[in-house]
Order: structure tokens, then C-alpha cells, then sequence
């Protein structure tokens, strides 16, 4: 008997990888057949905000990978809120991605550690399945000032809560999906 794709990761799933990486098509697709597979409907979470026109062009990018199959939520900063209210169990959510939420949360001044203690707790609550995209920053050489120190650790501290949370974590490098946690992939 084939494993179900939403049996491949359970009910949580955490892609890391690093930039253009292939991280965000493979947490798509993977979505996509889920939804095909268990008759759900598909909720893409977006966390990025248009602050130049090189990220404009990346939002519209993301947005033409989608069908109309697709609802588009967005949430810069209120992620948690945001997975509760689109959460159903007939629901697919697909956040993309935590980096840039760390981002806004740190140019806002916001409470980065209390935010993601509501994260990790509405992650626990979600009735839905649920995959969550982000950017592994921690690989490359220490950042040369306060706020890109900040991120960096902010980021790493999150990935770990995260990877403790959700049932499995592939990791994507050029294209290239591996298994780090987790039932195996089918």
C-alpha cells in the first residue's frame, strides 16, 4: 500500500533551506498534492511585505506559482492570529516563511520571544495540517552588526522550537529534499 502524502509528514511539516533553494516549491507542491490527495483547500500564509520593488517582484513571482486553487493570507506580523482564524480541519495552511516574520517582528520592535511562544502555540492547536517554509540563516559567517546578529539568532532560536514542534522537517539544498525528521518520504 503507497503512504498517503499527509501520512509522509503527519500534520506538521517545517522546510528549511536557504535562499533559492527550491524550499518554497517543494512546501507547494507538497501542499498541492495533499489537498488532491485528502479533498482539502489550500491556504497560502504570507508573512513578506513589499518594502522595495526587488520583494514587489518576488510577492508577484510566489502569487503566479499559485492556481486559483489557492487563498492568500496575509500576515506580516499577526501569524498566529492569522493560522488560527484560516484553521479547519479540511485546511492546508502553507506559511511562508518564518524568516521574514522574524524580520518584521524585529523592525517593528515587537516582542520576538512572547511571538513565538504564540506561534508554537497555535501551531499545537491547529485542527488543520500545516506547512511552514523558512530561510536557514545560521550556516554562513557571523553577521556584522547588532540587528543582523539579532535576526540570526532569533531565526536560529525559532527553527529549533519549530523543529520540536511539527512532526517532520525536510531540509532542501539546490533542489535536493532531504528527510531530517520524521516518517519517511514516499
Amino acid at each position: 500500500m503507497v503512504q498517503s502524502v499527509g501520512a509522509a509528514f503527519g500534520k506538521s511539516l517545517f522546510v528549511l533551506g536557504g535562499a533559492r533553494s527550491g524550499k518554497s516549491r517543494h512546501a507547494q507542491e507538497t501542499a498541492e498534492a495533499l489537498a488532491t490527495a485528502e479533498q482539502l483547500k489550500l491556504v497560502y500564509v504570507a508573512t513578506a511585505q513589499a518594502f522595495d520593488g526587488e520583494m514587489t517582484d518576488r510577492i508577484a513571482r510566489h502569487r503566479a506559482d499559485r492556481d486559483d486553487r489557492w487563498e492568500t493570507i496575509e500576515a506580516p506580523l499577526a501569524l498566529p492570529d492569522a493560522l488560527l482564524a484560516a484553521d479547519a480541519v479540511d485546511t492546508v495552511l502553507l506559511v511562508d516563511c518564518l524568516t521574514l516574520w522574524v524580520s518584521n517582528l524585529l523592525l517593528d520592535d515587537a516582542p520576538v520571544a512572547a511571538r513565538t511562544d504564540a506561534l508554537l502555540d497555535a501551531i499545537g492547536r491547529l485542527e488543520g495540517r500545516i506547512i511552514v517554509v523558512s530561510n536557514e540563516v545560521g550556516l554562513g559567517i557571523v553577521p556584522d552588526n547588532a540587528l543582523a546578529r539579532r535576526f540570526r539568532d532569533a531565526a536560529g532560536f525559532l527553527h529549533q522550537r519549530i523543529a520540536a514542534e511539527v512532526d517532520s522537517v525536510d531540509m532542501v539544498m539546490a533542489g535536493l529534499v532531504q528527510r531530517w525528521k520524521g516518517p519517511p518520504r514516499p
